[in-house]
């Protein structure tokens, strides 16, 4: 049996890196639209970078489990933060099972920061259709792209990165792709809605060349790698980011419910139904999806039959709920929600950014429906 101890180890010290850290550097994260430097570097120092990098190499031997509960909490105060951590996390996901000792070394160790680069111009939201290139060059590998969105672009240490194969049948191929290979380059900086700090910029290669060593599983099995192992962590870990979101959202509209008074009446707030009833309708879709989050892992933990079902349905579910539950915290706390030191108007517009990233959530619902009917996804 794995050993979980070292893992729930760290997570017992997130909450005192969220409130000392992460909670005051969110403001000025979303503010100034800049990566979250400080932020990282404290998860950095907790060890929560190595959570889920197995023991063997010096990680905390943590599981998909231990990692939602992270970015769930980091969601609460910083989605930016949250959605770095849990691309670095999908990618590592890939690296545990294919990458080198020295690289998964680093990343146990809180040396190396990972992310993936899927989404491409070409191929827009179909992740799993890359039209980038790969040709054999001697032992190397000789790579072309143009990808559309990248989290964390030129501040992770590596990319997991999909192209066409090199010469196998099969959809794509994956790579280890560090981020200082030359024929490199971040296109412009991100300046969005929501999400403000979490770097998701264009990532070019040209003439980019790798060793074929650098090649995470079999050349063509890409498509295997990406529904087998990053879908799962992807779509979990993007619902928990959802999932912690609503949380955030909730707990400050409850907040200023209770404490903002009529002076007039003697009453706050609180008082009224239509604000409880407000509070009631969001606190039922956010535990609802909480609910489906929980079951998700526990399908994928215990091998169910419906596993790539619930993978399928929490990252809309969750998605959705997160438009709905932060829309009703920004309604009942009225005017005030617009103001940015309450804290309600960021999470509605970070909470905007799930339904419409890879797979989306219409993408999902076909996905679902066929699933449903009996028919064949791909």
């Amino acid at each position: 049996m794995t050993n979980t101890a070292p893992a729930q180890a760290l997570l017992n010290q997130l909450d005192e890196v969220v409130t000392s850290v992460i909670d005051a550097a969110a403001i000025e994260t979303d503010k100034l639209g800049q990566f979250p430097a400080s932020s990282l570097a404290a998860l950095r120092s907790a060890g929560l970078l190595g959570l889920i990098s197995e023991a063997s190499v010096g990680g905390a031997g943590g599981d998909l489990g231990h990692a939602s509960q992270a970015v769930r909490r980091i969601a609460q105060s910083c989605p930016s933060t949250a959605m770095i951590l849990a691309m670095h996390y999908s990618a590592v996901a890939v690296i545990e099972k294919f990458g080198d000792e020295a690289t998964r070394k680093a990343i146990a160790a809180g040396q190396h920061l990972s992310t993936l680069a899927f989404s491409e111009a070409g191929s827009r939201s179909h992740f799993w259709a890359p039209v980038s290139t790969a040709r054999a060059d001697g032992s190397d590998a000789v790579l072309d792209a143009s990808k559309s969105w990248v989290t964390a672009a030129g501040h992770a240490d590596s990319y997991v990165w999909s192209s066409q194969p090199m010469a196998a049948t099969g959809a794509s191929s994956i790579w280890l792709m560090p981020r200082e290979t030359a024929g490199l380059s971040t296109v412009a900086p991100f300046d969005g809605l929501g999400l403000r700090g979490n770097a998701s910029s264009p990532v070019r290669a040209e003439g980019v060349r790798l060793p074929q060593t650098a090649m995470l599983g079999a050349d063509g099995g890409g498509f295997d790698v990406m529904m087998g192992t990053v879908l799962p962590w992807f779509s979990v870990l993007n619902a928990s980011g959802s999932v912690g979101m609503m949380d955030g959202a909730i707990t400050r509209a409850a907040a200023h419910v209770n404490a903002t008074r009529f002076a007039h009446l003697g009453t706050s707030i609180a008082d009224l139904p239509t604000a409880r009833a407000y509070i009631a309708r969001a606190k039922i879709q956010a535990d609802s999806a909480a609910v489906l989050l929980d079951d998700t892992i526990a399908a994928i933990a215990g091998g169910r039959a419906d596993a790539m079902l619930r993978v399928l349905q929490v990252k809309a579910h969750a998605a959705e709920s997160a438009l709905q539950v932060t829309d009703l915290a920004m309604r009942v706390c009225g005017g005030a929600a617009f103001r940015k030191e309450v804290g309600i108007e960021r999470l509605f517009r970070d909470a905007r950014a799930a339904s419409v990233m890879a797979p989306t959530s219409d993408v999902l619902y076909d996905f679902i429906g066929k699933a449903t009917l009996g028919m064949d996804l791909f």
